[in-house]
């Protein structure tokens, strides 16, 4: 019998509207658990016409009965979480006793900000484009064994002597590099001595917990951050993110053992988007572009950043699907393209005069190949809220199943608009997703 356990990731470079998804599939679970990544994710959840905007709390909470759990492989800003925490109290989300943090995962302190907003901003440094919250030097330090976590940080004695020790080294190598200005480590302690208080009631041994969920007949979701070309190891490196977005990271992230994942869901919009820095074989450059951005409102939920715009990369999701060993895709955003006459996807590239579907390891190469786009024909009607697949349009289902048969996995699911009811489940996604399901 297959474990009920799921991991959600994106495809590409993120934003590829997982939060949604996460959000419509949550109530099919009893936990939803983060794995990776920081407070530089940004997922969008549009619920009975409420706006939530989540960074590091899972979409899970946003579901009664549901627990939220941020696992060990993510880097934790206790102010940030205790913000995110107060805006959700505010919108009426029931967090206490729902909302639990691993008590092994990193502690983000200010001088990982200081540090990773000097570097990304100093002469002659190859920019990353980050987004400055101290992700990057967090990891650093972790993979140093030289962090805090948040087990450490509930011990006042151990936190002063670390942010003590960590000051004196961080003010030196930011001074002396970038000539910054030194952090007061009184200050610092006594800022984060009060907000670990505040952290302290949500701790707990979290890769416990969910293992006592599976082993109760409960089910769990793992929430994938940032995107499957973010990941450290498989993306487009070094414009990447610092950790594990792919599936492999839900197990190192959260405890879990990889025997224990049951089905990979990867999430992908019907073209491809990409914030900051870094190659993007078919970003458009045309007028298109700015339409996809309009209508897609492409612009980062986190950073407020306008997306890249580009056409589907046909390669690229094989890719993505194989390093994942995803099952299922998720189709999200079909709705944007429904102006459009033709489509173009890109069905592989072209490099030193070669044809190949592989991808290249290096920015250089990435930069260097030319992509082969076949143009499939538009469908010009609007999708939007269609919740049946028969309804929508026939060539924007030829341009669905082209994608399927393509990209290595079945499509199980289509969201035809940002509120949880606008998405069409097809059924044996909807089979599948029913095993899961636990009664209360």
């Amino acid at each position: 019998m297959r474990a009920k356990t799921a991991v959600v990731l994106g495809a590409q470079w993120g934003d590829e509207g997982k939060g949604k998804i996460v959000d419509v599939l949550s109530e099919r679970f009893s936990a939803v658990a983060r794995y990776s990544g920081g407070h530089n994710a940004g997922h969008t959840v549009i619920a009975g016409g409420q706006k939530f905007v989540l960074q590091l709390v899972p979409c899970g909470v946003l579901r009664a009965g549901c627990k939220g759990v941020i696992g060990n492989g993510v880097v934790l800003d206790p102010l940030a979480f205790l913000d995110e925490v107060e805006r959700l109290r505010k919108l009426g989300v029931n967090v206490d006793g729902q909302l639990f943090v691993s008590n092994r995962a990193q502690v983000i302190l200010p001088y990982h900000r200081m540090i990773e907003l000097a570097a990304e901003h100093a002469p002659g440094r190859l920019k990353i484009g980050t987004t400055s919250k101290g992700i990057g030097p967090a990891y650093e330090d972790k993979m140093a064994r030289s962090g805090l976590r948040i087990v450490d940080l509930l011990q006042p004695g151990l936190l002063k002597t670390h942010i003590e020790s960590a000051c004196a080294e961080k003010n030196a190598i930011a001074h002396a590099l970038f000539g910054t200005d030194p952090l007061d480590p009184a200050r610092m302690y006594d800022e984060y001595a009060a907000a670990a208080e505040r952290v302290r009631p949500f701790v707990t041994d979290t890769g416990r917990m969910l293992h006592g969920i599976l082993a109760d007949g409960g089910s769990i979701m793992f929430e994938g951050a940032q995107g499957t070309m973010l990941d450290i190891d498989h993306g487009t490196y070094p414009f990447v993110t610092s950790s594990s977005a792919t599936a492999g990271g839900a197990a190192t992230g959260t405890g879990v053992g990889p025997t224990a994942i049951g089905t990979v869901i990867s999430v992908t919009k019907a073209y491809v988007t990409r914030v900051g820095e870094g190659p993007f074989p078919t970003e458009i450059h045309e007028p298109v572009g700015d339409l996809l951005r309009a209508r897609g409102n492409e612009y980062g939920a986190v950073t407020g950043r306008p997306r890249r715009c580009g056409w589907l990369d046909i390669p690229l999701l094989r890719y993505s699907n194989q390093t994942n060993g995803a099952e299922w895709l998720v189709v999200t955003k079909l709705d944007v393209l429904d102006e459009l006459a033709e489509i173009p996807v890109c069905t592989g590239y072209e490099t030193g005069g070669k044809v190949t579907d592989e991808i290249p390891a290096d920015v250089t190469g990435l930069e260097a190949i030319k992509p082969r786009y076949t143009t499939l024909k538009g469908w010009q009607e609007p999708t939007v809220g269609i919740t049946e697949f028969d309804r929508l349009p026939k060539a924007a289902r030829e341009y669905l199943s082209f994608q399927e048969r393509e990209s290595g996995a079945r499509i199980g699911m289509i969201s035809t608009g940002p509120d949880r009811d606008q998405a069409i489940v097809l059924p044996e996604f909807a089979a599948a997703l029913e095993a899961m399901h636990v009664r209360g």
